[in-house]
């Protein structure tokens, strides 16, 4: 108890400065998410005390809804396209922009970069309004060209519409895997390609045989990281489309938002707080099951690499 208290006494400030985060992350993070668990057994419409207790009926009803797994696929495609192009194109531009032939480099890597700290909210109603003003020359000039036959309503239409949401995501967001990407190679001793290029090897052997290794622990972080992030994608998608047309573009996030915040034409709440809270749940331990494999992944490529080292040495 001594030690304890010896302990307190010496961290003292250390605890000071940390308490009111950690009273924050209780107040609006961890409070919120045990309401939330709750309201999943109770039809809610956000008005009062919870009161009508259903049990599992919402879980249920989650598992047989066809719009839920209509947003769940195209949440899984949207994120199945843009993790890998935009990791191969961050790839591609940090090599790019670490090379010393470049001039300029930092006006590029501005460039960017800045979209990431432009809102993507407002990103997306710029977007959308672009896309009417010029969506129609776009489908002329594809059209002269053949690739079309006749004008497309790229936001209205529900076979592009998502492929437009996904481009946008791709552009607006590359700059998080482009500074990891270039910080790895950044990191890289100059040496080890002056040493491999004396022994003959090319761009290409260079690119496979050293730098693709070095930077694989960082790959698998980057890679980590935008999965998850691009499993909760939501405010492009709500300003752009609002999950449609005809729910081609609905993900999880816009379907939790839609059940939880949806007002009729007539301006009558139908929030349903508590089916809502469930689709959250479910989409919830999903992305804790995909983060715990990757972060599976990650250690059993380290532990690899460890063993790989002991045994060439």
């Amino acid at each position: 108890m001594h030690n304890l208290w010896s302990s307190i006494r010496k961290h003292i400030w250390s605890y000071a400065f940390v308490m009111p985060m950690f009273v924050l992350f209780l107040g609006f993070t961890f409070y919120p998410l045990l309401a939330s668990v709750r309201y999943t057994f109770y039809n809610w419409d956000g008005i009062g005390i919870p009161k009508d207790f259903v049990g599992f009926k919402h879980y249920i009803s989650i598992a047989q809804d066809p719009f839920f797994w209509n947003a769940f696929r195209n949440t899984f495609v949207y994120t199945i396209v843009l993790v890998p192009t935009q990791l191969t194109l961050a790839l591609g531009l940090a090599v790019i922009l670490n090379s010393n032939w470049l001039r300029a480099r930092s006006v590029f890597r501005f460039i960017f970069f800045s979209p990431i700290v432009t809102s993507s909210a407002v990103v997306g109603i710029v977007i959308s309004l672009a896309f009417t003003v010029v969506g129609d020359d776009i489908s002329k000039a594809l059209m002269g060209v053949g690739v079309l036959e006749r004008p497309i309503d790229w936001l209205g239409n529900p076979h592009t519409a998502l492929w437009v949401v996904i481009a946008v995501g791709i552009w607006i967001s590359l700059g998080y895997p482009l500074i990891y990407f270039l910080a790895a190679l950044q990191s890289i001793e100059p040496e080890l390609y002056d040493a491999a290029r004396v022994d003959g090897a090319g761009p290409f052997s260079l690119f496979w045989r050293i730098t693709i290794p070095l930077i694989r622990p960082v790959g698998l972080v980057v890679l980590l990281i935008t999965t998850l992030h691009s499993l909760r994608v939501f405010n492009i998608v709500q300003v752009m489309t609002m999950g449609g047309p005809y729910f081609a573009t609905d993900v999880v996030g816009t379907f939790i938002y839609r059940q939880a915040f949806y007002i009729d034409e007539a301006g009558d709440s139908e929030a349903r707080l508590g089916y809502a809270s469930a689709a959250a749940l479910f989409m919830g331990l999903l992305v804790m099951g995909i983060s715990l494999l990757q972060i599976a992944a990650v250690r059993h490529a380290a532990r690899q690499r460890s063993e790989n080292r002991i045994a060439q040495s």
